[in-house]
């Protein structure tokens, strides 16, 4: 054998052993997802480019898995002990029914959240700006700003005394939601029709079924099952000729009348941003939970005018956007 091939051979037989320890030792984030791969898309994206910023590149110096429960809530607590199970250095929760279900079945490992809705009032944290234990992360306001699409609606719909409102039944915030939105609705003289969907078929049917229910206009609750079919329904509202309301422009985009809600991107960047913090050594525990209290508010002036309705212009002006 020649020198040069034996060299090659010797350096070569040494280097798997160190890959493999290299591979080994490179710390894994699991990510659990209330919903599937394309209804996060963006939010996945802003969690990887705060995780970036912070030092830490998937596939380089980090390693995430995805665990998706594609909208069946039901399996989160057992898809989060099982990343416990797995060792994984720290579990990032996306959106509200995933933080639940880990700080349930998680009890060590490090978990950060992002999620839309007031992480005290929902009971995943004792305070923001002390969270305490295993848990921290970003949130922004869409479930306490819900009562504000109702006023939303009404300046459209002034004269409606009947409106409707679609939650998901099997998710965990769902009756809190119904009632704060029962509340704002009586404060405004309106009745509220409440209905239910938690999979494609029953959304065809609520929507199909608005117009035997006299409601005058619907609400959407919040939910990751709605919004990963937010431009879905906005072209639902449209068939039906109902003025609806929900939280993401997707739905606007879609047909809907109007969006109102906080933008989920910035919560995933922090949490990217904190997920980098973590696996340096702070504890989730010390970091303030982030709070978004930015909203947005789209407006879809050409399905006003395919239901023939006259938007207030001082509400239009409000608008971020404008779809004409």
């Amino acid at each position: 054998m020649r020198r040069r091939e034996f060299i090659t051979l010797l350096g070569g037989a040494g280097l798997a052993p160190v890959v493999a320890r290299a591979e080994q030792a490179m710390p894994v984030i699991g990510v659990l997802s209330s919903a599937s791969s394309r209804d996060y898309a963006s939010g996945l994206a802003a969690f990887r480019n705060g995780l970036r910023e912070s030092g830490y590149v998937d596939g380089q110096n980090v390693r995430i898995e995805y665990v998706f429960a594609n909208e069946q809530y039901d399996r989160l607590p057992g898809l989060g002990a099982d990343l416990e199970r797995r060792q994984v250095k720290l579990i990032v929760a996306m959106a509200t029914p995933a933080a639940l279900a880990l700080k349930s079945a998680v009890t060590t490992t490090p978990i950060v959240f992002g999620m839309s809705g007031d992480p005290v009032r929902t009971g995943l944290v004792e305070s923001l700006s002390k969270p305490g234990g295993n848990l921290t992360g970003a949130a922004h306001m869409n479930v306490e700003i819900a009562p504000k699409r109702i006023e939303l609606l009404h300046e459209v719909l002034p004269a409606e005394k009947r409106l409707g409102l679609l939650v998901n039944p099997t998710n965990p915030v769902s009756q809190s939601v119904s009632t704060e939105m029962k509340s704002a609705a009586i404060a405004l003289g309106i009745e509220l029709e409440v209905i239910e969907a938690h999979d494609d078929e029953e959304i065809d049917r609520a929507f199909a079924g608005l117009d035997g229910l006299k409601v005058g206009g619907l609400v959407i609750g919040t939910d990751p099952f709605f919004t990963s079919r937010a431009e879905k329904m906005g072209g639902l509202s449209l068939a039906v000729k109902i003025p609806a309301i929900y939280q993401y422009r997707e739905f606007v985009a879609g047909g809907g009348l109007m969006s109102y809600g906080g933008d989920n991107t910035d919560s995933y960047y922090q949490v990217g941003l904190y997920a980098g913090r973590i696996l340096k050594g702070e504890k989730p525990g010390n970091l303030p939970v982030q709070l978004s209290t930015k909203v947005q508010f789209f407006l879809n002036l050409k399905t006003a005018r395919l239901l023939g309705l006259s938007v207030p212009l001082a509400l239009s002006g409000r608008a971020d956007e404008v779809i004409e």
